[in-house]
């Protein structure tokens, strides 16, 4: 039952239109993990340090720790259960286990989401750009350089099909 302070709220998550009644204070994270079983983000620190449980929303890495869901009516969320077509890894996700970038994997969602927001913008990018672009991305494993060569495998991967197709699919 709802309680009274609840109230309705509408978003597409993962390109699917999601109508919930909950608190509009509830973090995201919470909604994703505990109300629609999306568990693939994770929850780090909470304080929006380690970047455990980045997702993108509209296409921007987003801190799910602390965000709002009432703040995200009408927004779009893409979590990394979202990133896959047709059966298949996003080409990040392949890259990241073809370089053996995860070790305990706790880190590699919200990495991975920063990556392909990187790689959305540019499939070249350079070192220093994603370094860059997971700087606020705290892995204790020490995978880091494995991790640059995965977004950089990735966006040659996603040149290529670019190159195939002329629209970048």
């Amino acid at each position: 039952m709802p309680e009274p302070t609840d109230v309705p709220v509408a978003l597409t998550v993962n390109g699917t239109t999601v109508r919930l009644v909950t608190d509009p204070a509830r973090p995201l994270l919470s909604v994703l993990r505990e109300q629609l079983g999306l568990t693939g983000t994770r929850f780090g620190c909470g304080l929006e340090q380690c970047g455990a449980c980045v997702v993108l929303i509209d296409g921007t890495p987003s801190y799910s720790c602390t965000r709002e869901i009432g703040t995200l009516a009408g927004r779009s969320v893409v979590t990394v259960e979202g990133l896959g077509r047709d059966g298949a890894l996003h080409p990040l996700q392949q890259a990241l286990l073809d370089e053996q970038a995860g070790q305990c994997g706790y880190c590699l969602s919200g990495i991975t989401m920063a990556g392909v927001a990187l790689l959305a913008r540019t499939t070249r990018p350079s070192r220093d750009e994603i370094v860059a672009a997971l700087d606020r991305h705290l892995c204790r494993c020490g995978v880091h350089n494995r991790v640059v060569r995965a977004v950089q495998r990735a966006g040659a991967v996603l040149e290529q099909a670019t190159a195939r197709t002329g629209d970048g699919a």
